[in-house]
Formats: C-alpha cells, sequence, structure tokens
C-alpha cells in the first residue's frame, strides 16, 4: 500500500510523503538525544526542501557538496551548513565562507593555497581536513571512499602534521547503505592512524552512509560506539551527515505503462519513465528497484522486462513478474525513490522530468512542481 491515491497523481511523478519522514525523524532523534552528537542533512542524497521545515525540527543543519547545495542549506533550511568538495576554485572558497560553519579540505595543497584567504573573511568559519582511514567496508568499488586509488581525504602517509595550524576538525567518510557494524572497523581505523591529532581538535565528522532508519539498522550498537568515542575524547563534538537515512522508503515513482511488446525470449513493457533519465542509479549502481505488488523473475505468474521511454539501448529498470498481466495504461509505483533519484535526475533525449508531489502529516497531498518544455530548453539555452 502505497498511503495515497495513485490515480491522483500525474505519471511520471515523485511522491514524497512527510509522514514517513517523520518516522524517520523519531530514530535520527533518538541517536542525537542517547549519543549527544549533531546530525546534518546531506543535500546531495536529498534536497526537497517544501520538506525542510519538517526535518529541521530535529536535525542541525545541512552538508553541501557545492555552493549550490551550501546556497539552499543556508536560505532554506537554517541551521548550521557545512561542506566539503574534491577541490575549490578561489571564488569558491570566498562564497563558502559567507556561508558555511565548516569547510573541509580534501587535501594539504588546497589547505595552503587558501587558509589565509578564509582568514581574510570578515565571517568565522571552523575549516577541517578530510581524511581516509583506508578501511574499504563498500561492495560498490563506485561508491567506496576508501577503495584503492581513492581522491577523497588525505592518507596517513601524507597527513601533515606540520599544517594543522588553524584546522579545527577532522572529517571521514566510508560508509555506503551500511550499517552500525560496518562502522566500528572504520572507526578503529581512523583513531589507529589519526587519533594522536584529536587533542588539538574541536569536532569529528563521521561522515554519511550511515542507513540509521532501516529496520534492521543496530541503532544501539551506532549509539554505543558514538558514546564510547565521547568518552575517550570528551572535548569533541560529533558530527553524523546521513542523506538516505531521512528520507529512506519515504519516497514512491509513480509511472504508467505505455506499451507491452511480445518477443520469443522476453515480453517487455514500456513505461513513462526511464532508468536513464528518473532513476540513474539504476544504471550506476547497479540495483533493482522494489515495485508494489511485483515479484522477482519467475516467483509470479507473469513475466516482464520494464524498459524506459530513451534511445540508450540499456535503458532497463529491470525483470519483474506479476499476478495479472500488464496492460496499457496501468500504474506501477516504484519505492524508496526520495533519496538520490530525485536529485540525479535529467533530460536526456529531452525526456520530461518527473512532476513532485509532497503529502503532509496529516495526509493531504500537494502538487509541489511540474516541468515543462521551458525547463528543458533553458538548461542548455
Amino acid at each position: 500500500m502505497t498511503g495515497f491515491d495513485v490515480s491522483a497523481v500525474t505519471t511520471p511523478s515523485f511522491v514524497v510523503d512527510e509522514r514517513l519522514i517523520r518516522k524517520n525523524l523519531e530514530v535520527l532523534a533518538k541517536v542525537k538525544e542517547e549519543a549527544g552528537c549533531r546530525i546534518l542533512l546531506a543535500l546531495k542524497g536529498y534536497s526537497m526542501s517544501s520538506t525542510f521545515p519538517l526535518i529541521r525540527q530535529v536535525l542541525d543543519g545541512t552538508c553541501a557538496s557545492s555552493v549550490h547545495e551550501a546556497m539552499l542549506g543556508r536560505e532554506r533550511f537554517g541551521g548550521e551548513v557545512h561542506a566539503f568538495a574534491a577541490a575549490f576554485s578561489k571564488k569558491e572558497v570566498e562564497t563558502f565562507c559567507g556561508l558555511c560553519d565548516h569547510l573541509v579540505f580534501n587535501s594539504f595543497s588546497l589547505w595552503e593555497r587558501f587558509k589565509d584567504e578564509v582568514a581574510a573573511q570578515l565571517r568565522t568559519v571552523s575549516c577541517g581536513m578530510r581524511v581516509n582511514p583506508e578501511k574499504s567496508m563498500g561492495a560498490t568499488p563506485l561508491y567506496d571512499p576508501c577503495s584503492p586509488g581513492s581522491r577523497l581525504g588525505v592518507r596517513r602517509d601524507a597527513f601533515r602534521a606540520d599544517l594543522l595550524d588553524g584546522i579545527e576538525g577532522l572529517h571521514f567518510h566510508a560508509l555506503c547503505e551500511q550499517d552500525s557494524p560496518d562502522l566500528e572497523p572504520v572507526l578503529l581505523a581512523f583513531e589507529e592512524k589519526f587519533g594522536a591529532f584529536l587533542p588539538t581538535m574541536r569536532w569529528v565528522n563521521f561522515g554519511g552512509g550511515h542507513h540509521i532508519s532501516r529496520a534492521d539498522y543496530d541503532v544501539d550498537r551506532l549509539i554505543r560506539l558514538i558514546t564510547e568515542f565521547k568518552v575517550r575524547h570528551p572535548h569533541l563534538t560529533v558530527y553524523l551527515e546521513p542523506g538516505e537515512a531521512v528520507a529512506l522508503n519515504a519516497g514512491f515513482l509513480v509511472a504508467e505503462v505505455l506499451d507491452i511488446t511480445e518477443a520469443s525470449d522476453m515480453t517487455t513493457a514500456i513505461l513513462d519513465t526511464s532508468a536513464s533519465c528518473h532513476m540513474p542509479d539504476v544504471l550506476e549502481m547497479p540495483y533493482r528497484p522494489h515495485i508494489i505488488g511485483s515479484g522477482k523473475k519467475g516467483e509470479k505468474a507473469k513475466n516482464y522486462r520494464l524498459g524506459g521511454l530513451t534511445c540508450l539501448a540499456g535503458d532497463v529498470i529491470g525483470e519483474y513478474s506479476f499476478d495479472a498481466p500488464l496492460a496499457m495504461g496501468d500504474r506501477l509505483v516504484f519505492t524508496d525513490m526520495a533519496i538520490y533519484s530525485m536529485v540525479k535526475t535529467n533530460t536526456f533525449n529531452g525526456i520530461g522530468l518527473p512532476a513532485i508531489y509532497r503529502i503532509d502529516t496529516e495526509g493531504a497531498l500537494h502538487l509541489e512542481r511540474s516541468f515543462g518544455y521551458e525547463d528543458f530548453v533553458h538548461r542548455l539555452a
């Protein structure tokens, strides 16, 4: 069940349910209270600003990967604004300093280049350094910040203790959609490699990738890990910056069947959506999103390959089975589509962007945004 009338929305469309976001926030509030940490919304994973009034009731601010995300965090969310990127230009540093509370550098060469620039700004910014604990826990190299050859974070052998004047925090990020048992060895590696530098720091950011609101996530272990870390380092403020955990399982993508084609090896249903345009992680991760009422190939009576609208031959969402045959005009509802899918949409082939709907905490459905030709033509004009 979706909790909303599927026939009431246009297709394709994203539908984000604030009632489900609120359930996630309850878990995050528990972590904040019991662990005594601060939690930021990672805008790279979720940035639907019409839901910010609800989210900021619990979270402490946002973290940004670009100037535009930092502007969004400052203007629409409030609270603390943190920023990190693999590199900065001089203009970006100047802009970040007017927006951010924390600015995290990816190398000591960047820090040497811009530390005087930061110091010259009117607004005081707490600067940090991203470090690489070199503890790879990710299953997919594309999403593993600690994979061999990673460009993200300073390794211990390149760490410059002589350049820490002005650096007030350390930031590490090693996880992707993972549980707290995966954090434990990463945290151990971080302290083994960089613990000697913590006495002079004010804060540590444990990064993102924590699937805290997932039903089987070990929340108590996360609280214990943070609490024990703070016992060892009582002067440090601990930050987490999950993106997915805030809106995990809180959004849907509603699509319609446009055509059904038969072949000797496969029956294909073409939808009015696209993996390439509307859910690119299906191709990049890759993964197979769940559709309400569906099964894996062979589990139910009727099997289909679901394809998208673009000319890309590989624009295929996956293979699914259903209890009854699909028909043109049927609506399919993909789950867990609020995170990353919404921020990664594109208009390849001129395919229109999905409309965006919000279900408020009282259950009312609101059309937040629809897109048309003007959005396509002005993007590249």
